[in-house]
């Protein structure tokens, strides 16, 4: 049976460090790390995800600075809010939740934000860093982070001539888990849903990480025995022996199978949700120690 990587109580100890980082730079520069989050229209979704958002921060001693916009506000009102966090000292790291309204250019909004502040890492400058090896200096999207951390919980830091399998290509997390993964020495592969016999590519992976978006896709059989399997997917299917109607969360991964191959796997939910969140907090954190001119701590 597999090793479960608890999320959870990894993201708490991440968090822990985030809660005596913040506290060393206030007491030693009187700063207070400053998350502002954008949040425009009434999507529950959202509003749930930036208001657990704002809690952490809140949590971990940050100044939280939620914007709440009506999702009739005009594209020049959003650029000028950007244009004032990006100018407020108090404001280390800049959130814009997404989606936005139609009539709103997404992409021009999050190119917008400072990438000093883009602690969603999605700007083009940290999107680069990321892309050609800079790994110290970008900002990196949160959830390919915690990724990272999970991997290194179980494999340590030295992932040197692994094969490692990313089977997703979006800009969120493929893409850049890729780079990071080829930065620290694996062998990459990125697959996605037309990848020609992805069974026989995922069966080579030391390293698997799911992110394709479709529940159950990867079948447990074709997890290489030993292999560290990180399930980035989280889908509502029906689940009718729980009653009518009623639904459950399952992975990108067949787990019910892989969990008697792999290594080490995590669960859905439970197992990279919770790092996502916290590596918000992170990358607050660090945005917040460059500004002062200060070396930002290791995680």
């Amino acid at each position: 049976m597999a090793e479960r990587i608890d999320g959870k109580a990894i993201a708490a100890e991440v968090i822990t460090s985030v809660k005596e980082g913040a506290a060393r730079l206030l007491s030693d520069k009187g700063i207070q790390p400053g998350l502002a989050a954008v949040i425009v229209g009434e999507d529950p979704a959202s509003e749930v995800y930036v208001a657990s958002k704002a809690r952490m921060a809140k949590e971990c001693g940050f100044l939280s600075a939620p914007h709440h916009l009506p999702a009739e506000i005009s594209q020049e009102g959003l650029v000028r809010l950007i244009g004032e966090l990006n100018a407020d000292p108090k404001i280390h790291g800049i959130l814009v939740q997404l989606p936005l309204p139609d009539h709103i250019d997404s992409s021009h909004i999050v190119q917008l934000v400072s990438p000093d502040k883009d602690v969603d890492g999605f700007g083009y400058l940290n999107v680069g860093r990321l892309a050609t090896g800079e790994v110290e200096g970008a900002l990196v999207p949160c959830t390919p982070e915690g990724c990272m951390l999970l991997i290194e919980h179980v494999r340590g830091k030295d992932l040197s001539g692994l094969d490692a399998v990313v089977v997703g290509r979006s800009n969120i997390v493929g893409r850049p888990m890729a780079n990071l993964l080829l930065a620290a020495d694996c062998t990459v592969t990125i697959a996605h849903s037309r990848t020609n016999d992805l069974s026989a590519v995922v069966r080579r992976a030391d390293i698997l990480v799911a992110a394709v978006g479709r529940p159950e896709m990867i079948k447990g059989e074709w997890i290489k025995p030993g292999a560290t399997v990180i399930d980035v997917g989280i889908n509502r299917i029906p689940a009718p022996e729980r009653g009518e109607g009623k639904t459950r969360l399952v992975g990108d991964v067949e787990h019910a199978v892989a969990e008697n191959v792999a290594g080490a796997i995590t669960p859905v939910p439970g197992g990279v949700g919770p790092m996502t969140i916290a590596m918000l907090m992170v990358n607050t954190l660090v945005s917040a120690y460059r500004s002062a001119g200060m070396e930002p701590p290791a995680f």
